[in-house]
């Protein structure tokens, strides 16, 4: 029988707020805008579940000194959106109303944008001073510096530790983390990317609690 997890470590875009159409769809008008032609697929294989940081060495890559001003009209589009256009990840209000676990939030986001989606969609209270931000962390995922910096704070072992992901960078850092993955395939993020070992991939958020439950 699997044992339940001692703490449930959420990812924010895309897990809990469904931010991440919102994002790509910027990233798409922000590269038209600057320079570097990507398609809704591309920006999905190569930004989704990076940090701000990650981001910025790809753009500044492809095209040298630019980050500061990707990442500047990046935020300010997504800003305006997601005041009109974000809304909660389906599921995700009755997920953790049943969830009895521990539950904190690592994302590769900045505080400032976690507290205006997690905000506009009801979520922040309740996870409020359990957030955590990839800004806090040398590396951002893929590397697990992110998760087990969430864990140490909430002081629990990383073993007995639960990520909820839904990008392929994302899994990748929970299971460098030592932590058993649960890869949400209802968003954006093919279900063949998130598969690999320790990981349980499913598409919809309401059957988050039996899964970590293991019934």
């Amino acid at each position: 029988m699997i044992t339940a997890p001692e703490l449930v470590i959420f990812d924010c875009d895309g897990v809990l707020v469904d931010s991440e159409r919102i994002a790509v769809r910027i990233q798409v008008q922000v590269g038209a805008e600057l320079g570097w032609p990507l398609t809704a697929e591309e920006v999905v294989e190569k930004f989704v579940g990076r940090s701000n940081k990650s981001i910025g060495e790809l753009v500044d890559a492809r095209l040298p000194g630019a980050s500061a001003a990707w990442q500047q009209r990046f935020e300010d589009l997504h800003r305006d959106a997601v005041e009109t256009e974000l809304v909660a990840v389906d599921g995700i209000h009755e997920a953790l109303a049943a969830l009895t676990l521990p539950a904190c939030v690592a994302s590769s986001g900045s505080h400032d944008k976690m507290r205006h989606t997690l905000g506009h969609t009801g979520l922040y209270a309740h996870f409020e001073g359990r957030i955590f931000s990839a800004t806090e962390v040398a590396r951002g995922k893929p590397a697990p510096d992110l998760f087990l910096h969430a864990a140490r704070r909430m002081g629990v072992d990383p073993a007995a530790c639960a990520v909820v992901e839904d990008s392929k960078y994302g899994v990748q850092a929970a299971r460098s983390a030592g932590m058993r993955a649960f890869g949400f395939a209802g968003g954006l993020t093919p279900a063949h990317w998130l598969e690999g070992p320790d990981t349980v991939v499913f598409d919809d958020m309401r059957k988050l609690p039996s899964l970590l439950s293991g019934s």
